[in-house]
């Protein structure tokens, strides 16, 4: 009866199975089993997994292209561990690889269903960049990848100026922490942008001089790999403080080769550097480097600033299985300055101080962190991977400043201190899934975790000339706990649609004891649900359409959150984004 049919492969395979159930009889296990075997065969055959790495660094490419060559419908991004998931016409196509900066790669898949692909640093050219529907959703971070090797950078200050539309500024010497300013935001020191560096926060909760406080010159620039961001509250993985959007650096996971270098300015302003890779070979199986920098200047004002800061940083990787890679790094810093601090017009105009001069000459603080994180990420079947943290920081800060010089105290001045040491402790666990469900593709995403930061002695006291007490003002221990779960789901239907959806609840822990009031301990416990969604249309090269909607929070300091016994202590921030990117011209 099948004769006179024009039978495709398929069907000629469905034919086939209806044979053997002929021959099994009535065998209905040995059908069904047949049938499961037929539909994994044609999925699997459909679908590559891949890596994409550095040929000699083996530093994972995220966010590099790999489609099937000839046919751009069959593309796809690589995550930020470099995992890929292409289905292709046929085990049998060549597929490309290009990323920024490096030399495109062809692959003959010659039947291969799992690669790994090796590129070559090459040249940075813009060609390379693509700009499609998937690469929204990387955040343009390869145009951040692009400044990095185009615009090499000195120090913090000039990383977080690499995102677009933020700006920073930096005051009362080079150790504080700098204000912030994104969409519109004043973020402060960091109370509406969430800051990381390898999962590891930077942000302080509860923190002496302000909520949410990013202090990220423990960073050493020239280790940074790449910068990844985001603005509005569109992200599950990231919670707290991510209201104006976040900012997340990851660091080489090692180096091609040592450095040292010298610099020196104006000012008395030197530098130094030095990079070495302590495991030249094997480094498919392990490698470390070291970092060191050192930093100080006396800067432009009449008050010298005597600013220094010294930071060390180590990484370490090895490869514990063919499936699991832990990375390890610690890092430290130690930093001391003192500053001259803002100063009213007036006193200038009438010739009290020079345009360089200080009112209050004893402003500074010195400021100290030694971080130690852990990942173990271990990869799973069709590029699925599990990747655990464990970090923890310790932290102590000192800083003095006079907003307004003697308006309240006429005799003796308005200075203050702001003190604290701390203790931070966290673990984040997650699990990235890329599947097909028919021709949808499908990104997974899910995670748990927890943070506590442990404060002692969190002081605001008046003082004078540093460290006469004149008296205390607030003088307590804070505890706080954050523990979150989240999930979010990625359909990309077609190369034209896709849409984002997640959830994600925080609950927080407060405690506080009083100092001034006899040890007296107050508590509180809040939550919040922030829910998330994104959707994005590729009509053409040209033109693209995109809607955010999603909700995030801030929490406030611990000692605001006691006093209100939990209520209305988790801000939301709830936002919509809806825009176009058009392209008119080449």
């Amino acid at each position: 009866m099948y004769s006179n049919l024009l039978l495709t492969p398929r069907i000629k395979a469905i034919r086939g199975l209806l044979v053997r159930a002929r021959y099994y009889k009535k065998n209905l296990f040995a059908i069904i089993t047949s049938l499961l075997v037929f539909s994994s065969t044609v999925q699997a055959q459909s679908v590559v997994t891949g890596k994409i790495v550095d040929a000699v660094s083996r530093q994972p490419l995220a966010a590099a292209t790999i489609s099937e060559e000839n046919n751009l419908n069959h593309s796809a991004i690589t995550d930020q561990d470099g995992n890929f998931l292409l289905r292709v016409a046929n085990l049998h196509s060549t597929l490309k690889a290009s990323f920024v900066g490096y030399d495109n790669v062809t692959v003959p898949l010659a039947g291969k269903k799992a690669l790994r692909i090796e590129m070559n640093a090459g040249a940075v050219n813009l060609e390379d960049v693509v700009i499609d529907n998937h690469s929204i959703q990387q955040k343009f971070s390869t145009l951040a990848k692009v400044d990095l090797n185009l615009h090499p950078v000195r120090n913090t200050q000039e990383l977080l100026r690499i995102v677009p539309g933020l700006f920073v500024a930096q005051h009362a010497g080079g150790g504080k922490a700098e204000q912030i300013f994104l969409r519109g935001f004043d973020c402060d020191h960091g109370t509406d942008i969430q800051v990381s560096v390898d999962g590891l926060p930077v942000n302080m909760v509860s923190h002496a001089h302000g909520q949410g406080y990013a202090d990220s010159h423990f960073i050493i620039p020239e280790t940074i790999n790449n910068i990844d961001y985001g603005t509005g509250p569109y992200y599950t993985q990231h919670g707290n403080l991510n209201t104006a959007g976040y900012v997340a650096f990851a660091t080489y996971n090692n180096i091609s080769r040592s450095r040292v270098q010298v610099e020196a300015g104006r000012f008395n302003t030197y530098r130094t550097l030095a990079m070495i890779d302590l495991l030249k070979k094997n480094k498919d199986k392990q490698s470390a480097y070291i970092a060191g920098e050192f930093n100080y200047t006396d800067g432009a004002t009449l008050n010298r600033q005597h600013f220094n800061r010294f930071n060390l940083f180590g990484k370490y990787n090895l490869a514990l299985s063919s499936k699991t890679q832990m990375t390890a790094s610690a890092s430290g810093f130690k930093s001391k300055w003192d500053a001259s601090g803002q100063v009213p017009d007036r006193a200038v105009a009438d010739g009290s101080i020079g345009f360089y001069g200080a009112i209050d000459n004893t402003e500074g603080g010195k400021t100290s962190r030694s971080n130690v994180n852990v990942q173990f990420i271990t990869s799973l079947k069709n590029g699925s991977f599990i990747k655990n943290q464990f970090y923890y920081s310790n932290y102590h800060f000192d800083l003095h400043t006079n907003f307004t010089f003697f308006l309240e105290d006429t005799v003796n001045g308005d200075q203050i201190m702001q003190r604290e040491s701390r203790n931070m402790f966290g673990y984040n666990g997650t699990y990235h899934q890329l599947s097909f469900i028919g021709t949808t593709q499908l990104t997974s995403q899910a995670g748990i975790g927890i943070r506590w930061d442990k404060v002692n002695n969190l002081e605001l006291s008046h003082t004078v000339n540093r460290y006469t007490l004149l008296n205390r003002l607030a003088f307590g221990n804070v505890s706080e706990a954050n523990t979150f779960a989240y999930v979010s789901e990625t359909f990309r239907f077609s190369e034209k649609f896709s849409l984002n959806t997640g959830v994600r609840f925080d609950q927080l822990f407060n405690n506080y004891t009083d100092h001034l009031k006899r040890d007296s301990m107050y508590k509180a416990t809040s939550g919040i649900l922030s829910p998330k969604v994104s959707f994005y249309y590729h009509k053409d090269n040209s033109t693209q359409f995109y809607v955010n909607v999603g909700k995030g929070f801030h929490s406030n300091d611990t000692r605001v959150s006691v006093i209100e016994k939990g209520r209305k202590v988790l801000p939301g921030a709830y936002s919509a984004d809806i825009g176009t990117i058009i392209k008119p011209a080449k």
